[in-house]
């Protein structure tokens, strides 16, 4: 089933304003059981743009749809060429004191889970265990005839050999991977089949335009049902995959707290929105509450 995509939301004047109170957000942690829900927000300082916002990526950038993805061989070559090339900038991101902190979080028994919108893996390179990958994620490839999954490494083995000395320079790399290429540096750029079937290789994420396959959102859903209340980092929750999360945590009264620097599509069903960077608010939470992070000690 495909659906239209969702890529911008304009903030209604009734939202109530955002604070700098991180007061709420170490109460929760406190008490445990906190289900974390990430969005691209959360690894802009790890040098991954997000989406949305003054800096987003859709300000300069329309996204591959699936429709577009599965119709057109045109757009494949495109996808692939810019894709190809923006696997290289996600390969050198390493997580930030955001990631960390909610892995040091989770080590000390606070989190009952993650779920991230992000397809960048840097939950899990931070030591995160056990993060549903809402929107899949970059670092493997499935093939639409088979189904057959590949890690995306080897892809990228065959790439470069069928299009050596493909070098161009990407004016920027965007959330899903995709670097900023014109089409005249995408050129005649060669996209290799499924080794296994010859069929059409696509990136194992939920494009725009696409369904989170069911069986993953009902378990997100059963996350939220077991979670004592919901922490949103990163995430304008402009699309419904995971808006849907806060308005069934708030549905059951539990309290849902926001970390993001905008107002967001949650923001009327939160207790809370608190507009500073993840990193330092984080790392600042655990200090508050003694979690070391990366192994260094707790201010204070």
């Amino acid at each position: 089933m495909r659906v239209r995509p969702t890529l911008s939301w304009t903030p209604a004047g009734d939202l109530p304003p955002g604070t700098t109170d991180l007061a709420p957000v170490a109460d929760a942690l406190s008490a445990g059981g906190v289900l974390v829900l990430s969005g691209a927000g959360i690894s802009t300082e790890s040098g991954i743009p997000d989406y949305r916002g003054v800096d987003g990526s859709l300000n300069r950038h329309t996204p591959m749809t699936y429709q577009d993805f599965t119709t057109s061989a045109r757009a494949r070559r495109r996808y692939w060429a810019r894709s190809h090339l923006g696997w290289r900038t996600f390969g050198r991101a390493r997580p930030n004191a955001g990631h960390r902190a909610v892995a040091a979080l989770g080590r000390h028994g606070l989190l009952s889970g993650v779920i991230t919108q992000n397809v960048d893996g840097l939950h899990q390179a931070a030591g995160s265990e056990g993060v549903v990958e809402l929107h899949g994620s970059l670092a493997r490839v499935v093939c639409l005839s088979c189904g057959a999954l590949s890690p995306r490494r080897e892809l990228a083995r065959r790439l470069e050999e069928a299009n050596a000395g493909f070098e161009p320079v990407a004016a920027g790399v965007n959330p899903d991977g995709d670097a900023d290429l014109t089409d005249e540096q995408v050129g005649d750029f060669r996209v290799v089949p499924c080794a296994l079937c010859g069929g059409v290789l696509k990136p194992d994420v939920v494009f725009f335009g696409e369904t989170v396959p069911p069986p993953r959102v009902e378990h997100c859903r059963g996350l939220v049902r077991e979670a004592s209340s919901l922490l949103v980092l990163g995430s304008s929750l402009t699309v419904m995959s995971g808006l849907r999360f806060v308005r069934q945590a708030a549905g059951e009264g539990k309290p849902v707290l926001i970390v993001n620097r905008d107002p967001t599509r949650g923001d009327r069903h939160a207790l809370t929105r608190v507009a500073l960077p993840l990193g330092a608010a984080l790392t600042t939470v655990a200090d508050r509450l003694g979690v070391p992070v990366d192994g260094r000690a707790p201010a204070g």
